[in-house]
């Protein structure tokens, strides 16, 4: 029962940190100039304006993204941890080793789940903070 109970604590370390990788975008990835004439601590203030309007508008996404990651790992262990116990009789060893493998498992198609819902987050920021920065009379490239 104890090794059961460490590798169930092993998890759960294991989900958090994983969580931890996946990231909201923290600014965005394209190029936008102030037009002609414009003073650039203009500029800098709708920078900052359209980067908190950005950022809000990807929070649910940034959450989801979030959640899939624990979740995909949370139901791997499960999953390994019933399979390990199938497999071997039940065994409380063999139901700490299902659940590791299972962990690994989730955490990689969470992982990967994640990353996609990520990079969709990266996009939608990217689009907003360009639609308020043109919409601010500066230059966007992609919207001419």
């Amino acid at each position: 029962m104890k090794r059961f109970t460490s590798a169930l604590v092993l998890s759960f370390t294991l989900v958090t940190i994983l969580s931890a990788c996946v990231s909201a975008p923290t600014g965005p990835t394209v190029a936008v100039m102030p037009r002609a004439g414009k003073p650039f601590e203009i500029f800098q203030q709708e920078d900052q304006q359209c980067r908190t309007f950005a950022a809000n508008s990807v929070k649910d996404t940034s959450d989801a993204a979030l959640k899939e990651a624990a979740t995909s790992a949370a139901i791997g262990a499960a999953l390994g941890a019933v399979a390990g116990a199938v497999i071997q009789g039940g065994s409380h060893t063999n139901i700490g080793t299902g659940a590791g493998v299972g962990l690994l498992g989730g955490a990689a198609m969470g992982s990967m789940n994640a990353s996609g819902k990520q990079n969709q987050a990266q996009v939608q920021y990217n689009i907003a903070y360009q639609q308020c920065m043109y919409a601010k009379g500066n230059q966007v490239p992609s919207f001419r």
